[in-house]
């Protein structure tokens, strides 16, 4: 009798976890993604020099590709089925076939390239080499270097305003933003902002950009139709990562020195508010409907959400160690955060602000893009 309740105990639960397996599973499956479509993660890993492939209706990883000494500055191309990223060791940008998961290209683009940004057509991607002090526009297409330029000391990336008209460089060592011509790399203005700047975001309607300048605690306000500094805003501690919302009225920042996240309002070009989140938010993301902001804390192993309109902290949610980059996948239903001390991606169920998985990686990961192909 007993034997016959264990089995009937045994199926009844076989059932349940066959069932919460479904749901799971529904639950993250993109309803946009039709029959043939993937939906995956790829994590650089530093140690390694490759690119992990994770399948996100799956959740598991389903292969591993070499691309070169230190990967990072991941992007999911606009048009193409492709991930680009940069070689910072090697010097070169490389082309993720998505449809085999393959290498198709490198292209070199000079020493220490640390990103790289698509105009807004994908036609061209543009790469600052911060040891070769150039910038490189590369056509999407052939693969080619189509213009290059010079820059000042050490520029840390290249970002392309909106309208695709400018690319912004900020030159670390020069304490300048340059502007060239998208379309020509020809030199537009060069403009004096804070001490080594780094971090580049411009409003949506490329009329202004800010940049955050790590060696004087500061965001630097820059009009770029007039080519003027319009401020530089104190901010406490020293700038790490700029997240705007979508319409362009708040940026916030995270400041792992001083526990907070600073909020500057873009139409009055103001510090309003500074809020402690914990021991060191870096990284961030912004739901699309600019409501939630989930902050990762390298030091304390954990993310923690920020309703936006209350600027209020909800229950942290613990990850691996070392948490940094976090994306949200296309339904912004899975909260992706990749750990870079336990080699590991988080996976964050966002429906119930909890932990749902976490799945290796390989070593050192640093960077990810998320793409439906």
């Amino acid at each position: 009798m007993m034997r016959k309740l264990n089995r009937r105990l045994a199926f009844v639960a076989a059932v349940l976890l066959a069932g919460a397996a479904v749901q799971v599973a529904k639950e993250h499956r993109p309803t946009v993604l039709r029959p043939g479509l993937r939906l995956c993660a790829y994590v650089a890993s530093a140690g390694e020099g490759s690119v992990t492939v994770v399948d996100l209706v799956r959740l598991a990883a389903t292969g591993s590709i070499l691309v070169g000494p230190t990967p990072t500055g991941l992007r999911a191309h606009p048009t193409r089925k492709e991930i680009w990223g940069v070689s910072t060791e090697g010097g070169y940008a490389w082309v993720i076939d998505a449809s085999h998961d393959r290498v198709v290209a490198r292209i070199p683009v000079g020493t220490a390239p640390y990103a790289l940004d698509f105009s807004p057509d994908g036609r061209r991607a543009y790469v600052a080499a911060s040891g070769s002090a150039t910038v490189v526009a590369i056509d999407c297409a052939t693969r080619q270097i189509v213009a290059r330029a010079r820059t000042g000391r050490r520029p840390w990336l290249a970002r392309v305003t909106p309208d695709g008209r400018l690319v912004l460089v900020p030159n670390r060592e020069d304490n300048t933003l340059a502007l060239y011509d998208a379309a020509t790399l020809a030199p537009v203005a060069t403009i004096p902002v804070g001490s080594h700047p780094e971090q580049v975001v411009v409003l949506p309607d490329s009329r202004t950009a800010f940049v955050s300048a790590t060696g004087s605690q500061q965001i630097s306000a820059v009009d770029l139709r007039r080519g003027v500094l319009l401020a530089n805003l104190p901010v406490a501690g020293t700038p790490a990562e700029l997240i705007l919302k979508a319409d362009g009225g708040e940026l916030y920042v995270t400041a792992p020195e001083s526990h907070g996240l600073e909020v500057v309002n873009t139409w009055t070009t103001e510090v309003v508010e500074s809020m402690v989140l914990g021991s060191a938010p870096s990284h961030g993301v912004l739901t699309a409907d600019g409501s939630l902001l989930y902050v990762s804390d390298s030091a304390a192993g954990r993310v923690m959400p920020v309703l936006i309109g209350e600027r209020r902290m909800l229950r942290p949610i613990s990850v691996g160690q070392s948490p940094g980059i976090c994306r949200l996948n296309p339904e912004e239903n899975l909260l992706l955060v990749v750990n870079e001390a336990s080699n590991d991606l988080a996976v964050i169920r966002v429906r119930t602000q909890s932990l749902l998985t976490m799945i290796h990686v390989g070593s050192r990961p640093r960077d990810l893009a998320i793409a439906v192909f």
